[in-house]
Order: C-alpha cells, then sequence, then structure tokens
C-alpha cells in the first residue's frame, strides 16, 4: 500500500473514533507524497513515519496516542492530566518517540 493510502486510512479510523491529527512525523520522502493531503503546520520532518493523535479522555484527562505508519498496527499510548504543564507532556512525548524509534530500529 502506498504511504499517502495507508495515512488517509488510518487518519480516517482515528477521526471515526474522535481522535484528532495534532502532528505529523514524516521522513523526507513520506512528507513529499502527502505534501496536499495535509496542511504544512502539522509535519516534523523526522527519520520515522509516525502519526500524533489526541482526545479527551475520562477523569479531565487528555489521551494522546502514537501512531506508527505502517500496515502493521502499532501505537504508543499516555494520557495527561490536566493540570499537567505542556513542558511535561512535550518530555513525556518525546520519550514516546523515542521508544518508537527503538521499536522500528531507528537510532
Amino acid at each position: 500500500m502506498k504511504q499517502i493510502d495507508l495515512f488517509k486510512n488510518i487518519v480516517a479510523t482515528y477521526r471515526k473514533h474522535g481522535w484528532r491529527l495534532m502532528r505529523a512525523l514524516l521522513r523526507p520522502e513520506t512528507r513529499a507524497e502527502v505534501t496536499g493531503d495535509i496542511e504544512q503546520h502539522f509535519i516534523r520532518e523526522s527519520d520515522i513515519d509516525a502519526l500524533w493523535f489526541s482526545r479527551p479522555s475520562h477523569g479531565n484527562r487528555e489521551a494522546w496516542e502514537l501512531r506508527l505508519l505502517s500496515e502493521t498496527p502499532y501505537a504508543l499510548f499516555e494520557t495527561f492530566e490536566a493540570e499537567k504543564g505542556e513542558e511535561a507532556r512535550e518530555l513525556m512525548r518525546q520519550k514516546m518517540e523515542a521508544r518508537l524509534r527503538e521499536h522500528v530500529g531507528v537510532r
């Protein structure tokens, strides 16, 4: 499956379940393929292809999921308390990205 088709399918599935696309980590070759289908401010150049989604969670929390852009589903999930600052959230997201890189063998 082409990356653009995979990208569209994953985004559509997540939207159906109430998730919002927050950002996309894309390799340069993938970015070139999906450029017309995603707003540029969502894209961060990366050495992996993955999508960040977010939605409200129970108990006044916010759920974030980092989904690998691949036909084999793989994602990392975390919830954040409302009072947790953006700096702490970003640090946790960076750790999740590092774990995903380890999973796919990118250092």
